[in-house]
């Protein structure tokens, strides 16, 4: 009997040990899988990434208009169809009208030839414009013969660019409502058949959440409103382009310290330079107000949506994001740090927790 208990535990050590080779074939298949997965789900990994983190700061919303409206199918539309009206098509309309102004700004910047003439046509209306009278029909026939092959490459390289937009735009509104109606079980779908514990798969999803909050909720909003108050500045002081500048003004203020004042400053001094002293003062009363609204506003998003990251080390993993994965990096930088982050911290809770347990075997045995 002894020796059969023994036969029969030792085989039971060896299948932990060692798992059969269909086991390894299968993990071995179930991995390539998962990497081709996420090889045709990559282009789509952006918009299903904001669709994941726009749910979930709206499933309260959700929960409440489902009562309203006694049903989450309708409730979900709805709230879709605001998120449309409310962000999407002025999103859209302000890239649009966006571009052409970078471009002229971007161009009225490249013929100045020293550093006060910058910081004027940074604040000053009077810029060289394309005169398209210029254009006439012979001429248009010349250029297109001298660059239309490089037309063709850059139209192509456009509409390629649209179609992608255009496709991220659906792909994130229909996930944004099919999460919205059945977020419930995709979660308990998630977590059921993570490789990892059920309590270590928890602490990720709540980080990969808290992440989203933070990013949408803590940063963007903070530095979209700061971004606007600046706007009106720009708008009020008559300097051109105030569009333009505004959304620089909401890059600029992500970064640590400095944030707003890299676009105000220099607007301020070039109104200075142009001789609008009135505009220049205006511009630096409502440029510090700018600057010190983000001690104002983060406190007050930060309680709802609290981004455990150093502002230094957010910053630093949404520049490496740009870098590795392009624009969507200014995403995926700071969720993947934070996971990291977040595994670290399992992984020594772990450890102390198995040498606690050891140190209670022995002396337990001693």
């Amino acid at each position: 009997m002894i020796d059969r208990a023994t036969s029969s535990t030792a085989a039971v050590q060896q299948l932990r040990v060692a798992p059969p080779a269909g086991a390894r074939a299968l993990s071995w298949a179930v991995f390539g899988f998962s990497v081709a997965a996420l090889v045709v789900l990559a282009p789509f990994v952006a918009p299903l990434l904001l669709a994941a983190w726009a749910a979930i700061i709206a499933w309260p919303l959700q929960q409440r208009a489902a009562r309203w409206v006694h049903g989450r199918p309708l409730s979900a539309a709805l709230l879709t169809a605001l998120l449309v009206c409310a962000f999407v098509i002025p999103i859209a309309l302000s890239i649009v009208s966006l571009s052409s102004g970078a471009l002229e700004l971007v161009q009225r910047v490249q013929q100045v030839k020293s550093v006060e003439e910058g910081l004027k046509a940074l604040s000053s209306g009077d810029g060289n414009r394309f005169d398209f009278s210029q254009l006439d029909p012979q001429r248009l026939i010349g250029l297109a013969r001298q660059y239309g092959a490089r037309a063709l490459g850059a139209g192509r390289a456009f509409l390629s660019t649209v179609s992608a937009v255009v496709l991220g735009v659906v792909v994130f509104l229909a996930s944004f409502y099919t999460l919205l109606v059945q977020g419930e079980s995709a979660r308990d779908w998630l977590v059921d058949r993570s490789p990892l514990a059920r309590g270590h798969t928890q602490r990720l999803a709540n980080v990969f959440a808290e992440v989203g909050r933070g990013m949408l909720i803590g940063t963007g909003l903070t530095a979209l409103l700061q971004g606007a108050l600046a706007t009106v500045g720009y708008f009020v002081t008559g300097v051109p382009q105030a569009l333009v500048l505004g959304m620089l003004t909401i890059f600029s203020s992500l970064i640590p310290s400095v944030g707003a004042a890299l676009v105000w400053v220099p607007v301020a001094i070039g109104l200075f330079a142009s001789g609008r002293t009135g505009a220049g003062v205006a511009m630096i009363a409502i440029g510090c107000l700018v600057s010190t609204s983000d001690n104002l506003i983060r406190p007050l998003l930060a309680r709802h949506a609290k981004l455990r990251l150093h502002p230094l080390v957010l910053f630093a993993a949404m520049l490496g994001g740009i870098v590795v994965f392009g624009a969507a990096g200014l995403l995926f930088g700071p969720l993947l740090v934070r996971l990291a982050s977040e595994g670290l911290s399992l992984l020594k809770e772990e450890r102390e927790s198995n040498t606690a347990q050891a140190q209670r075997l022995g002396g337990s045995e001693g």
